[in-house]
């Protein structure tokens, strides 16, 4: 089992996650974080701190459409080990559905 995230990091990127993660498998895009599946080791540490909730183990059903999204992004996006400031409209954006349209074409194909 791995976390995966979510459409709801999309636009809001907070980073309480990554602060947490012992294994450092967080990855950072222009306006989202997502998980190498690979890397992470479902300690589950991250999933309560993220304040969009945006962060599901992949056995949630929803969270099945993002596996492969996550593991795609990890591979081409750096990695992130330190807390940083979430964008800055992020609690604006927090919770509002249609995200996804909100990433490249490229990234959504696979989703």
């Amino acid at each position: 089992m791995t976390f995966v995230v979510t459409d709801n990091c999309i636009k809001c990127k907070y980073t309480d996650c990554v602060e947490v993660c012992p294994v450092d498998c967080f990855y950072e895009g222009e306006n989202m974080l997502v998980i190498n599946p690979d890397e992470c080791i479902d300690c589950g540490v991250c999933e309560p701190e993220c304040p969009a909730e945006a962060i599901l183990p992949d056995t949630e059903p929803e969270a099945a459409r993002w596996l492969e999204l996550n593991a795609r992004l990890a591979a081409q996006w750096p990695v992130i080990t330190e807390r940083i400031e979430p964008l800055p409209d992020a609690d604006e954006w927090n919770g509002k559905p249609g995200k996804l349209d909100l990433l490249s074409e490229t990234v959504v194909e696979a989703v």
